[in-house]
């Protein structure tokens, strides 16, 4: 237990949302950016900002979402922000529900800028459905 606990209190912890223009990041686009840095059981900061993805948005997406193509048109592009994003989550574990889409996201938007980016990722989907409580203790071991 103590090795959980020193795990825990060493961490920083970035807990990534996205908003975005679909489901696909080779194709789709990043709208809208929300994270809250955590360390030790406390919430230590916060970063947030909505992007202008140089495509539209559809309908449908906008209703699911609640961003509007009008709500982005002066937006930041993601290429404006790259820098901003990347020291904060430098070092940081990235913490997503459902990851595998979140991540994916972030780099492919680094990517189209020919940047690589990097970071260990924990899903909150997996630890949901009980297939990432197997392999936490190891994974923590890592870090």
């Amino acid at each position: 237990m103590a090795l959980k606990q020193d795990v825990l209190s060493s961490q920083t912890f970035a807990f990534l949302d996205l908003e975005t223009t679909g489901g696909n990041s080779s194709r789709d686009r990043i709208t809208e950016i929300g994270i809250r840095f955590w360390r030790d059981g406390a919430v230590i900061g916060e970063w947030q900002t909505l992007l202008n993805p140089d495509t539209r948005i559809s309908p449908f997406i906008e209703q699911f979402t609640g961003i509007s193509n009008e709500l982005v048109a002066d937006a930041p592009r993601f290429e404006d922000i790259a820098d901003d994003l990347e020291a904060p989550l430098e070092g940081k574990v990235f913490v997503a529900h459902n990851a595998r889409f979140d991540y994916g996201f972030i780099k492919s938007e680094f990517r189209q800028l020919g940047r690589l980016f990097s970071a260990k990722v924990f899903c909150t989907v997996k630890l949901s459905r009980g297939k990432a409580v197997a392999g936490t203790i190891r994974r923590a071991q890592k870090l």
